[in-house]
């Protein structure tokens, strides 16, 4: 416990720091994390008896993030299509030496930790950008909170018993609850657009966040691991820690885009 408040004392200021002052210093702090995530992703593979492509996902991630970082938004979706055909094709060309399982996870090796990780810096760097990240960042916060104080204090119905024997329903109603009560507070100090948009952020994020969190367990029981990593003392990895937010940047995100 002292470890991973620690760690939170440390860890959470600096994150909030990098994320606040945005442009290269978010890029930063996004490429180290998403650098960070792939690896551990890559490892839980090998767990699963996989043959991970370590040189050919770190190079594809290295490029997104490039993209990301100093060209157009246009260039999005012909990398996402230009990845998919590397993947495709070496599948083709090994087969059967590299079997579907194989291709498709090297596939979400950069999917997963890199791409949606990115939205970080997306999302901050859009118009407004600084107000609407650390709603989602502290929307996930309130959730992951709502849904272990809950959860500790009133569950007894199990959510997913196979993926997080922790976790109740009653938790899971509170985080979500506790993410709607954390938006209409946010609505109450900004009041920059409707009410109904901040409720409809807290219950997306509330839901979206606890399925990121759900994923990452299912992704870590299949390899029968308990935790992604040991970088954070007291959390585990890059990925246990930001799982949940995995999830809601980019529905934040492209919400944000279609509003705008």
């Amino acid at each position: 416990m002292l470890k991973r408040t620690i760690s939170a004392l440390i860890g959470a200021p600096l994150f909030l720091g990098l994320t606040y002052l945005g442009g290269p210093y978010t890029a930063f702090l996004t490429a180290v994390l998403a650098l960070l995530a792939l690896r551990e992703f890559l490892q839980i593979g090998e767990h699963m008896g996989l043959n991970v492509w370590y040189k050919l996902t770190t190079v594809a991630a290295v490029f997104w993030l490039v993209i990301v970082f100093f060209y157009d938004s246009k260039w999005v979706t012909p990398a996402l299509v230009f990845w998919l055909l590397i993947v495709f094709g070496r599948l083709a060309l090994t087969y059967p030496k590299a079997p579907l399982a194989e291709a498709s996870f090297n596939l979400l090796a950069v999917l997963y930790p890199v791409v949606l990780l990115s939205h970080l810096y997306l999302l901050r760097q859009h118009s407004h950008g600084v107000e609407w990240t650390f709603l989602t960042i502290f929307l996930v916060w309130a959730t992951d909170t709502g849904a272990y104080l809950i959860g500790r204090q009133f569950g007894r119905h199990l959510l997913a018993p196979q993926v997080s024997p922790k976790k109740t329903v009653e938790g899971s109603v509170g985080g979500l609850i506790l993410s709607v009560l954390v938006a209409v507070l946010f609505w109450h100090l900004a009041h920059d657009t409707s009410l109904i948009t901040y409720i409809m952020l807290g219950i997306i994020i509330g839901v979206s966040a606890q399925i990121g969190d759900l994923f990452e367990s299912a992704l870590k029981r299949s390899a029968g691991v308990k935790d992604s990593g040991n970088l954070i003392p007291g959390h585990g990895g890059v990925l246990d820690r930001f799982d949940s937010l995995l999830f809601a940047l980019p529905l934040v995100y492209y919400g944000v885009i279609l509003l705008s």
